[in-house]
């Protein structure tokens, strides 16, 4: 193989991106929204998190009826359900803590 000769297919011209954010209208998970609350209140905070759960949950649902239509991939439906169980396995596992915590709280004798 030459040095200098530049290949004949490009492959970073070939890959598309992925549809699941575009197709469903759910937001990403970027650690920016989590930094960043638009309220200072931890109410405010929780009720936002959980609204976000809850689109994620429902996007497979909407990308599978998108992809009846041939309006979505796939791919995207699978990744989709990939996110939201990885989603839901995280706020299990937060909740399951959160009690945990609590009730070693109210075992402290004042």
């Amino acid at each position: 193989m030459e040095h200098g000769i530049t290949p004949k297919i490009n492959l970073f011209e070939r890959i598309e991106s992925p549809k699941l954010d575009f197709v469903s209208g759910a937001k990403t998970a970027r650690l920016d929204d989590i930094e960043k609350p638009e309220t200072s209140d931890f109410n405010g905070v929780l009720t936002g998190l959980v609204e976000q759960l809850n689109q994620t949950v429902n996007a497979p649902e909407q990308l599978t009826q998108d992809a009846m239509l041939g309006k979505a991939d796939v791919h995207d439906v699978m990744a989709a359900v990939a996110k939201s169980e990885i989603n839901v396995n995280i706020a299990t596992t937060v909740v399951g803590k959160v009690v945990q915590t609590y009730e070693k709280i109210m075992q402290i004798q004042i």
